[in-house]
């Protein structure tokens, strides 16, 4: 946003307040200074008069002028299309010093003496409007010849461009920058209260009408003026160079200079869209087909507070021209736009961000323009629709003020502060406040943001300092110990080398249901997917870890290790963790130990990686539910005798389709691994002693059910058992050798022979008992 000091000093009285003070009040109330710029035109840059114009003798594109600068009459020559008898001009006498260095001389050009420059704009170091040189009109203020330019505001200027934050769209106008300096160098504003006289005037109801069948969330206000002569005046032309506002007619020029300087959204259509000299104009209000609330004439005109069509700008220089002034939320223009978007024109920046509420303000200050600055007619009245506005009311006491900001402020100047922020203070009862939010601040929604309006006011350097005191609950919850957990088995993986893969939570359907993985169920399904291979919740960590691989052995990466922890859906959408680990290619890289012939990862050594990273786990019988695993080389992971997940090799044909060797997976529950204090337990300071037990059984004979009978009849001294060896041949037939180690230890004593004898004995009874089995 950029203003001037003196296009601000028209709306709010800063003649005692420095250009220092004005930036350092910007910044202190968050409206931080960005740029300042100076504009100064040089002393010796006068006011002058062009008494006559005539061709140079020796030069067809060069004038002889005579310019009248009060105390003299001074020949100029110049080379400017635009020059002319009857104008007033910025001339630089001689001993002017202009920017760049330029030094004005007396001069010869082709014979003729000159005594001065006529300049441009940009030659005296304004920004440029246009070819040519500048002419000067009375709207800088009354021309007195030989007046040093400088003297004129305009022209003795400070710029300023300010860094608006997005929710600060009322601040995108002179009058919203000055409503703010109000509050904070308490001063009043000069209020623009133009007269709506309709005395002698047309009025607008016999030349328009409004009709509608619904109700819309916009106000609108439309005004009629019939242009005459109208010029873009140099006060207007010079502040719109400034803040970089191109146009292309007078009417687009005033109605931008009232936008910029009221802040309310205004649009000029010609009449003839709507009517004509023989019928009442029609303006029709209703929705488009994308749903916007549009206007419409003979045709569509405009989307309010959106576009207008290119045909139903006025680009006449003279006729009848309908104004119109308009407001839209930007809450329900922004989302429309985001449910529908459709192009827009540069209004819709300040419609979006917040434009004046207030639109009758705008209309009127337009109608003032064109009436002082030419000899247009304004029609009397308006045609207008308004929508209802409920103000939204937060309630707050002294107390929560003080607790808030930390400082104890006066109520008379809390409520002075509100009061110059345009904001309604209902009646307040002892230390209560009810503030009414007005509503060209729909950024202010609860209690913090009333807070900080008046912290900005007050200045957060005049708030004292005080110690930070925290008065809050415990806030160890369970996510920061599912956090800690979930950290824990990550190093530990990475420590056994292991590398982790991170994916999105989204996998392709098609890949995912083709290896006999559930999906979320289509009517839960993503409506927006990001991209087409993106296009459902993933179910598994499996796929995204096989992609992974796969991409790594393009990239001929030989050895392969990776997990990943993250978030599965199953098909209503409940989400839980997992644990994924892949494996694939050899165990080690290249290296003299192992001939470059390094060994190739097998189910036995992927399983003791497994329980590096999360401990001891058994392993029991299972058939997959998907096409990933080897049907032969599965198993299901249990922990603490619940079931964890699963390991195992992966299928021969998949490691050909992703181009992978012998390759191990494994997916685990995260909330199945073990995690917690860990309790010291007390151990046997005795001896432990081991005994191997080798028998013959029946080759159908699971190890569960081989385990679930020796845990039967096990006795106290047995703390653990595991099979060591399995054997089988022909000579057995259908039978098989199992050798099982146990470790045996007492808390009481060095167990004897006999005990142990017998500890083995009972075992290989209840083996022989229930599964048939044998002594080898």
């Amino acid at each position: 946003m950029i203003v001037t000091k003196n296009w601000l000093n028209e709306w709010i009285d800063l003649s005692e307040v420095s250009t220092e003070q004005l930036l350092k009040t910007l910044n202190s109330i968050g409206l931080e200074v960005d740029r300042h710029d100076v504009i100064r035109v040089a002393e010796g840059v006068v006011i002058g008069y062009v008494e006559a114009c005539e061709k140079h003798p020796d030069a067809d594109k060069l004038n002889v002028c005579q310019v009248n600068i009060g105390n003299e009459v001074r020949q100029i020559v110049c080379g400017a299309s635009n020059v002319r008898a009857g104008i007033y001009i910025a001339l630089a006498t001689v001993g002017a010093e202009l920017p760049g260095g330029l030094k004005i001389k007396e001069a010869k050009l082709r014979g003729v003496d000159s005594h001065g420059m006529i300049c441009s704009a940009k030659e005296i170091g304004l920004p440029s409007m246009g070819e040519g040189i500048m002419i000067l009109d009375e709207s800088i203020g009354e021309l007195v010849k030989g007046k040093n330019l400088n003297e004129y505001g305009v022209f003795n200027d400070d710029v300023i461009e300010i860094e608006l934050t997005a929710n600060r769209g009322d601040c995108l106008s002179i009058h919203g920058i000055a409503r703010d300096l109000r509050a904070a160098l308490a001063r009043p504003l000069r209020e623009k209260n133009v007269k709506d006289e309709q005395e002698g005037r047309l009025g607008i109801g016999r030349i328009l009408q409004l009709q509608h069948t619904e109700t819309f969330s916009s106000d609108l206000l439309f005004g009629a003026v019939e242009v005459k002569e109208l010029r873009v005046p140099l006060i207007i032309a010079l502040r719109l160079a400034i803040i970089e506002q191109v146009y292309t007619t007078a009417v687009d020029a005033l109605l931008f200079y009232a936008t910029q300087s009221t802040g309310v959204i205004l649009r000029a259509y010609p009449f003839n869209k709507f009517g004509d000299g023989e019928n009442k104009g029609i303006i029709t209000l209703e929705n488009d087909e994308n749903g916007y609330a549009s206007l419409y004439g003979k045709e569509k005109v405009s989307v309010i507070g959106v576009s207008q069509e290119k045909e139903s700008h006025f680009t006449a220089f003279e006729g009848l021209a309908i104004i119109e002034a308009s407001y839209i939320a930007p809450d329900v223009i922004a989302k429309k736009m985001g449910e529908k978007k459709v192009p827009s024109c540069p209004h819709y920046y300040r419609t979006s961000r917040g434009s004046e509420p207030k639109i009758e303000i705008g209309i009127r200050y337009a109608a003032e323009l064109f009436e002082k600055y030419s000899p247009s007619q304004v029609y009397g009245g308006n045609i207008e629709l308004n929508t209802t506005y409920e103000p939204r009311i937060i309630s707050m006491d002294e107390a929560e003020f003080e607790s808030f900001i930390g400082l104890k402020i006066d109520k008379t100047r809390i409520t002075q502060i509100f009061k110059n922020l345009g904001m309604d203070l209902g009646k307040t009862k002892g230390s209560n406040f009810a503030i009414s939010v007005p509503k060209f601040r729909h950024d202010i929604v609860n209690k913090q943001d009333i807070v900080e309006e008046i912290v900005r006011i007050v200045g957060i350097d005049n708030i004292p300092s005080k110690p930070l005191v925290f008065a809050e609950a415990n806030q160890m919850s369970n996510d920061l110990s599912e956090y800690k957990k979930s950290r824990m088995y990550r190093h530990r993986a990475a420590q056994s080398g292991f590398y982790e893969a991170v994916h999105f939570v989204f996998n392709e359907r098609v890949q995912v249901e083709k290896f006999g993985f559930g999906c979320t169920d289509v009517s839960k399904e993503l409506l927006n997917p990001i991209t087409a291979t993106f296009d459902t919740l993933r179910p598994t960590l499996l796929v995204g870890l096989l992609n992974s691989a796969s991409a790594n052995v393009k990239v001929n990466q030989k050895k392969i290790a990776l997990f990943e922890t993250g978030m599965v859906f199953d098909t209503n959408r409940n989400e839980s963790k997992r644990f994924g680990f892949i494996v694939s290619g050899p165990l080690e890289g290249d290296k003299i130990a192992n001939a470059g012939k390094p060994s190739v990862i097998d189910f036995s050594t992927f399983t003791q990686l497994i329980a590096d990273i999360v401990g001891s786990f058994e392993l029991v019988q299972h058939t997959p539910l998907h096409s990933l695993a080897h049907p032969y080389v599965c198993a299901k992971v249990m922990i603490n005798g619940e079931e964890a997940g699963e390991i195992f090799r992966l299928h021969p044909s998949v490691e050909e389709e992703f181009d992978l060797s012998q390759t191990f997976m494994c997916e685990l529950k995260t909330d199945s691994l073990p995690y917690g204090l860990v309790e010291a337990q007390p151990y046997s300071k005795y001896q432990a002693s081991f005994r191997d037990l080798s028998i013959l059984i029946a080759k159908s004979v699971t190890y569960e059910s081989i385990k679930a009978v020796i845990e039967k009849h096990a006795s106290v001294q047995i703390r653990r058992f595991y099979p060591v060896d399995r054997y089988i041949s022909e000579s057995l037939g259908d039978q098989m050798s199992l050798t099982l180690r146990f470790v045996l230890q007492s808390d009481e004593k060095t167990l004897e022979e006999e005990d142990i004898n017998a500890a083995m004995e009972w075992i290989l009874s209840g083996l022989r008992d229930e599964l048939g089995a044998g002594l080898r």
